[in-house]
């Protein structure tokens, strides 16, 4: 497997400069925060897709990576490398919400429009440029696909623009001030919260996660690489994302991961249910995240979908294997504190990646339990499409191992709208005006960029 290790240049710089100077060129940027998100201390940028496959479910994705191949030479020699480095080549891109949710039978009510972005995207990469925060590390790989010799020039290409992203990187410029339209005024989200609740104490559910969207026309102008930028300094993440589809974007600080997988079989997932705001002040902060941790309202809502997220794995884990090392953990970011807990287990023999997806999709802290009625219930109640919002983005190598967000934070960029969503999970004791001002702090993030307010 053909590599070059270069100086050190920032992910979003080497982002930046593609969607600048390369501008019809499809990417999918994997960004970490680096050396503050121990979760995630590595960042991938897979650039130039080979083939792309953005209709046909996961199907025509695992075929798209079977068929292609990396030649079992280049996969031994991965093994020997230093590890640095999980992903060196396969697939990057998103399933979204929908897509998810049709695959568990729940079919969406809502149209689709022209306008709106493929219900999944995922591009072949041989060309994958591995970015490690702790060691200011840019490595550029070129896997070797199955019956072709690599072409080197592809990587000479690379370490030509990621040089010039180097020596001149991108300063963000100013956003326009946008009118954002949301789906529902104050009032009218509370109502549809009361409906949830009506649910819960029907027997329904014990909980669901009811979002709302926020959109605005999009200027004929915008840089969303300066976009992307203002997002990520503001909002550091471990699971950031910047997907280039051609005609579309999808832009992320997620802080959750989905599920990862490694080569071994070892899967991990780490649900965000529970927030509560940061405070300016290190006592009154300190306060919030130690009532967090108390809340028994938060606490209630991370088990039960710890509980769906333990079911989830064990339709495709050997026996015995899912374990939960972290319950209800305090995380910090640069916005919120989140209660997260962690679930582990081993794929049975012959399960892939694959399988774990169609397994878990969509991920339980975005949908509710039990986890079908759920999504019924959100179907019927929310007013859009959630489209790539709530979906996973992720990475799945030629060797097999994955790893993946669960899409929220974000923004999609489509050729004539931004669409920014929030939402939260709504369990027997919300209160629907405590409901609709935590989602006003989640979606807060992306509306500053743009002047806040909808």
């Amino acid at each position: 497997m053909p590599h070059r290790d270069l100086p050190w240049v920032a992910p979003e710089d080497a982002a930046f400069h593609l969607a600048r100077h390369h501008a019809g060129c499809r990417f999918v940027l994997f960004h970490s925060a680096g050396r503050r998100m121990v979760s995630s201390p590595v960042s991938y940028l897979a650039v130039a897709p080979r083939a792309v496959v953005s209709v046909g479910g996961l199907d025509a994705v695992a075929a798209l990576l079977n068929e292609a191949g990396a030649d079992p030479c280049c996969a031994s020699a991965a093994e020997a490398e230093d590890g640095l480095f999980a992903f060196r080549g396969g697939l990057a891109g998103y399933v979204g919400y929908e897509a998810g949710a049709a695959s568990q039978g729940v079919a969406p009510r809502h149209d689709v429009t022209p306008d709106d972005p493929p219900d999944l995207w995922f591009g072949l990469f041989d060309l994958v440029v591995g970015f490690d925060h702790a060691r200011r590390l840019t490595r550029v790989h070129l896997t070797r696909l199955a019956g072709r010799e690599p072409e080197m020039a592809r990587l000479d290409w690379a370490v030509t623009w990621l040089g010039a992203a180097t020596r001149a990187a991108g300063t963000p410029v100013g956003l326009p001030r946008l009118t954002w339209r949301d789906d529902w005024i104050e009032a009218a989200y509370r109502r549809q919260v009361a409906r949830v609740l009506a649910y819960i104490r029907a027997g329904d559910i014990f909980q669901a996660n009811f979002t709302q969207a926020f959109v605005a026309a999009r200027p004929a102008a915008l840089c969303l690489a300066s976009v992307q930028a203002r997002l990520l300094a503001a909002n550091p993440a471990p699971f950031g994302l910047w997907l280039r589809g051609g005609v579309f974007d999808v832009i992320s600080a997620s802080p959750e991961r989905f599920v990862a997988l490694d080569r071994a079989g070892c899967v991990t997932t780490s649900p965000i249910k529970g927030t509560a705001g940061r405070a300016d002040d290190a006592t009154a902060d300190l306060a919030a995240a130690r009532a967090l941790a108390a809340s028994e309202k938060d606490r209630a809502e991370n088990i039960m979908i710890v509980d769906v997220l333990r079911n989830d794995i064990g339709r495709v884990a050997q026996l015995g294997s899912v374990a939960v090392p972290a319950l209800c953990e305090v995380m910090s970011f640069a916005t919120v504190h989140h209660l997260v807990s962690t679930i582990t287990g081993r794929l049975a023999p012959g399960k892939t990646a694959f399988d774990l997806l169609a397994a878990s999709l969509p991920g339980g802290s975005i949908t509710g339990a039990p986890k079908i009625r759920a999504m019924q219930i959100i179907a019927e109640l929310e007013a859009a499409r959630r489209g790539p919002y709530c979906g996973t983005a992720c990475w799945i190598g030629f060797d097999g191992a994955m790893d993946s967000n669960i899409l929220i934070r974000s923004l999609v960029a489509t050729p004539h709208r931004l669409i920014a969503q929030a939402g939260g999970g709504i369990v027997a004791d919300s209160d629907p005006a405590e409901e609709y001002a935590e989602m006003r702090l989640k979606v807060a993030p992306v509306l500053n960029l743009f002047g806040g307010e909808a």
